[in-house]
């Protein structure tokens, strides 16, 4: 059933994802964290839906256009299988907002292995980078993706080395003269403290850190199993997995180095983990057990998610 729907890449998979996402979106703002909001901050919030929804647009442009995937839309239903998994990002706006400029920069470092037009688009990544550390200080670590990228395609050219430089400067002037205008030029200062914030309330709770830990190794595990799997591939894609693994990686650094009271950066690893799920998906050939996999997929985040509604 949900391999013959998800299977295919349909437009009813978007209905069915961005609505089950809206349901689960303000299910987490009313019951879980009890909120109540004024018209204002309803039509606010209902912007904040909208951008994760457009990150769900970008999710399956990202793995159809570089063909990470299959054709198919289990991209999309993984990455909001785990949005049940941690519902508590929903409730964290930065973390929406920073993952989305992520992917704008994974999407266009991904894009680097035509080796056309590297310099721009190293440009882009680095810009998209610095807007997403507006939200999160530490995450201008994936620029470390960034030059890991020049390093792979094209690191004789001395030129492409600097790109980012002239990127970060670039995001820096334009944040400060806006900041300036609004009068909190104080803004970038007081943001910029990588300060390492661990919450030890949210990890001492066995029910977090228990969830925490299998995500992580069952994503390890699927990651291992697509390098095994992708030993015949081309080089270009094999790279390709590379820049997407380390960007896991990265956000498992961003998370531990951020996570402090109310801040759930974990979304900005949905995307690769996602990924890499999806292809062990794909790699199961047997329909009947893939169709097992993919029921007990659905079923446990929706169990995790009443769980955290009960035990909040």
């Amino acid at each position: 059933m949900i391999s013959s729907i998800f299977g295919k890449t349909k437009p009813i998979n978007f209905i069915i994802v961005l609505s089950f996402l809206f349901v689960t979106y303000w299910i987490v703002h009313f019951l879980l964290f009890d909120k109540t909001y004024d018209l204002y901050e309803i039509v606010f919030q209902m912007l904040i839906f909208a951008v994760l929804a457009f990150s769900i647009f970008v999710i399956d442009f990202i793995v159809k256009r570089n063909k990470i995937t299959a054709p198919n839309s289990f991209a999309i239903l993984f990455y909001a299988l785990l949005i049940l998994v941690f519902p508590e990002t929903l409730a964290d706006r930065n973390a929406v907002f920073c993952s989305l400029f992520l992917l704008l920069a994974t999407r266009r470092l991904i894009s680097i292995r035509s080796l056309k037009n590297i310099k721009p688009k190293v440009f882009d990544a680095t810009l998209w980078v610095m807007v997403s550390s507006l939200f999160y200080e530490w995450a201008v670590l994936y620029l470390v993706l960034v030059f890991l990228a020049i390093y792979i395609y094209e690191p004789k050219n001395i030129r492409n080395w600097m790109v980012p430089f002239a990127g970060v400067f670039t995001v820096f002037m334009i944040a400060y003269c806006i900041l300036v205008l609004s009068n909190n030029s104080e803004f970038l200062v007081n943001h910029y403290q990588f300060q390492f914030d661990f919450n030890v309330t949210y990890f001492s709770k066995w029910f977090n850190s228990t969830k925490l830990v299998i995500y992580v190794l069952l994503t390890v595990f699927a990651i291992i199993f697509a390098f095994l799997k992708l030993g015949k591939a081309g080089l270009g894609q094999i790279v390709t997995m590379r820049l997407i693994g380390f960007s896991f990686v990265l956000g498992v650094i961003l998370k531990v180095l951020t996570s402090s009271t109310d801040v759930y950066p974990i979304m900005v690893t949905f995307f690769p983990a996602s990924v890499f799920i999806t292809n062990y998906v794909e790699s199961i050939k047997k329909p009947n057990i893939k169709e097992v996999v993919l029921i007990v997929s659905v079923f446990v985040p929706l169990v995790i998610l009443l769980t955290t509604l009960v035990i909040k």
